[in-house]
C-alpha cells in the first residue's frame, strides 16, 4: 500500500495542534490528582502520588451543600434558559423572514444593532428593574429575559432568520391551500424544518448559560440556590488555605457536561452553522 506522505503529515499536524489545544484540560486532570502544595511547587506533569480523594472532598467540600446541589441548580438555569431562548428566537426569526408587518425594516436594523451593544452597559438598569419585581436571589433573571430574546438574542435570531429565509416559500403556499395559518405554518412547516439551527441555537446558549458567572453572581445570593460557577468561586473564599486539588477536580466535572453535550451532537451542530451560512 502506497503511503501518503502528505497525509500523513497533516494528520500529525492535526494531531500535535489537538494537544497543544487541549493541554490546559490535561494540566487540569493531573492537577485534581495531586497534593496541594505539589500542583504549584513542581513542575512534572504526573503527580507523585494520585490523590482520587481529591474528588470526593471536592465534592463534598462544604457542609450544607455538596456540588450535586449546584449542578442540579445549573441543569434547571440551563434547561430553562434554553426552551426560553428557542421559544423566542424561533417565532422571532420567523417573524422577520416570513411576515410583513409596520416598521419591520426598521424593528430589524434596531435588533442587529444591539449586537454591538455591549451587555455591561445593562447591568445597573436590569439590576434595578429585577429588583423592584422582587426576583433579585432567584432564577427569574437569569431565566425570564430568554423568553424575550434577551442575552445574545439578536445573533440568534439572525442565524435563525438566514436559516428560514433558506426555506422554499412554496411549502408555505402550500400549507395556506391546506387551510393553515401562520401560527400553523410555523408549528407544521417551519419549526421541523429548523432542527439544525436549533441545535446549534440551543448549544450556544447552553455553553453560555452554564458558564456564566456574573449575572448568577448579581442576582443569587442564597448559598442554596448557588450553581457550579458560584460554587467553584466558594472554593476561593475559605479562609483556610485553598484546596486547589478539589478545586481543579471540580472545575474539570463542570466542563464535563459541556463537553459530552459537544461530542454528541457536534454533526448536528455543523450543519446548523453550514446551511445558516449558505442559505440566505
Amino acid at each position: 500500500m502506497k503511503i501518503n506522505k502528505r497525509m500523513i503529515t497533516r494528520y500529525l499536524f492535526l494531531t500535535i495542534f489537538m494537544i497543544v489545544l487541549i493541554y490546559p484540560v490535561i494540566w487540569m486532570f493531573f492537577s485534581s490528582l495531586k497534593q496541594p502544595q505539589e500542583i504549584f511547587g513542581t513542575t512534572s506533569l504526573l503527580p507523585s502520588e494520585w490523590m482520587w480523594n481529591n474528588y470526593a472532598d471536592g465534592w463534598n467540600a462544604f457542609s450544607r451543600y455538596s456540588f450535586g446541589v449546584f449542578f442540579f441548580n445549573s441543569f434547571k438555569v440551563v434547561a430553562f434558559t434554553v426552551i426560553g431562548t428557542i421559544i423566542s428566537t424561533t417565532m422571532a426569526g420567523y417573524a422577520f423572514a416570513r411576515l410583513n408587518f409596520p416598521f419591520k425594516n426598521i424593528l430589524f436594523s434596531i435588533l442587529m444593532g444591539t449586537i454591538m451593544l455591549p451587555q455591561q452597559i445593562l447591568i445597573i438598569q436590569r439590576y434595578s428593574l429585577f429588583s423592584r419585581l422582587g426576583w433579585v436571589n432567584s432564577y427569574l433573571p437569569l431565566i425570564i429575559p430568554a423568553f424575550a430574546a434577551q442575552f445574545s438574542g439578536a445573533f440568534f435570531i439572525f442565524l435563525m432568520i438566514q436559516f428560514v429565509r433558506g426555506l422554499p416559500k412554496e411549502l408555505d403556499e402550500a400549507a395556506i391551500i391546506d387551510g393553515c395559518g401562520h401560527f400553523g405554518i410555523f408549528y407544521y412547516i417551519i419549526l421541523p424544518n429548523l432542527k439544525p439551527a436549533i441545535f446549534s441555537i440551543a448549544l450556544f446558549t447552553t455553553i453560555w448559560s452554564w458558564n456564566d458567572f456574573m449575572n448568577q453572581l448579581l442576582y443569587i445570593n442564597d448559598v442554596g440556590k448557588f450553581t457550579i460557577s458560584l460554587g467553584l468561586r466558594m472554593f476561593l473564599d475559605n479562609v483556610a488555605a485553598v484546596n486547589w486539588g478539589a478545586f481543579f477536580a471540580m472545575s474539570l466535572l463542570s466542563i464535563l457536561p459541556i463537553m459530552i453535550l459537544f461530542f454528541i451532537g457536534q454533526r448536528f451542530f455543523i450543519e446548523g452553522i453550514a446551511t445558516t451560512g449558505i442559505k440566505g
